[in-house]
């Protein structure tokens, strides 16, 4: 097959190691990879050919300077990492396009919805996909509200963003002196008055108030075309930290699959796609947000047999996709490592 060259955004982020073998050592191809960061960072050319340095993806010359990279470059396809940055590129989807560069990113209408945590619940109540409990909370009274409606335990989360930002848990049955000492100084929990004090120091965005799940946290990272799930797969947290499995198992779980495909077909997205799953304590699980792009742990599906990443590339450039059948059981452990330049 023809040589490809691939554009990766966020390539100085600390997974992006197995994010990149996905596309290297590929047997039937050679796929030369291109990175684009906002850190200037060499130990980026440990994993790619060659990257540059560009603005935040929510600034407004990020998309005219990631199709200069492009074009200088002869990139065939950019894979969006952050959520940030995939409005911007769909705005400018046809440009590229144009010029025969293929961006994966959903269309702007249906993006939007799945990329802001509260338009995605209003989306599935309206459409009959049970949600957890839930509100909009857009002033410091809507959190006393929230907590009256839902009761706590209880998740605030601003509407837009990633990794945990914005994210707090607010638990009356835990003290400070818990939080202190018997939680990792990254815990999410915090106390209502230090919350409130908080959101007071700066101008506090529209956020999502929703019901705490404490049941088994899971991943579905599917491949889909135009609404067309290709591939769907399911991964068990064993251990997670601000909303990353760093140790996970791969499991068959249809009625989880089958949830996170009707979202997908319903909104008609496109690309590698990413849902964050929670259980209630009876064991229902709910969908908690969804990540229209590649997520932080697509490669241990790699690991499985299902190589989402690389798929996606085959279906930008509109190649017949293979049916797989992946292997369950396969247990990923995210470790550091060390690099050096």
């Amino acid at each position: 097959m023809n040589d490809v060259t691939v554009l990766i955004t966020a390539c100085g982020n600390v997974y992006m190691p197995g994010t990149a073998e996905c596309l290297k050592n590929i047997e039937e191809r050679n796929i030369r990879l291109i990175g684009a960061d906002m850190n200037k960072d060499d130990t980026i050319l440990q994993m790619f050919d060659t990257y540059y340095q560009v603005p935040r993806g929510d600034d407004p010359s990020y998309a005219d300077c990631i199709f200069e990279i492009c074009k200088k470059e002869n990139v065939d396809v950019v894979i969006p990492i952050m959520s940030v940055e995939l409005e911007i590129l769909s705005k400018n989807k046809e440009r590229f396009l144009n010029a025969g560069i293929i961006i994966s990113v959903s269309d702007l209408e249906p993006l939007k919805i799945a990329n802001n945590k509260l338009s995605l619940f209003e989306y599935m109540k309206k459409n009959g996909i049970e949600t957890p409990k839930f509100c909009s909370v857009k002033s410091i009274d809507d959190v006393d509200k929230a907590i009256d409606s839902i009761g706590t335990p209880i998740v605030f989360k601003a509407t837009e963003g990633s990794g945990s930002r914005g994210m707090r848990i607010i638990d009356s049955t835990k003290s400070r002196f818990d939080i202190l000492f018997h939680e990792k100084p990254n815990s999410l929990y915090t106390t209502l008055k230090e919350f409130k004090e908080t959101l007071l120091e700066g101008n506090m965005p529209e956020m999502l108030a929703m019901e705490y799940l404490p049941g088994n946290e899971y991943t579905v990272d599917m491949l889909v075309d135009e609404g067309v799930v290709k591939y769907s797969l399911v991964r068990r947290g064993l251990n997670v930290q601000s909303s990353i499995i760093l140790d996970g198992v791969v499991e068959d779980k249809p009625e989880i699959i089958e949830m996170c495909n009707s979202v997908a077909e319903s909104l008609k997205l496109s690309g590698n796609i990413g849902f964050d799953i929670k259980e209630r304590a009876d064991g229902t699980p709910l969908i908690m947000e969804c990540n229209p792009r590649a997520t932080a742990g697509v490669s241990e599906f790699t690991a499985s047999g299902v190589n989402l990443l690389y798929l996606n590339v085959k279906r930008c450039l509109g190649e017949e996709l293979p049916e797989i059948t992946p292997k369950y059981g396969v247990i990923m452990k995210r470790r550091y490592i060390e690099m050096y330049s």
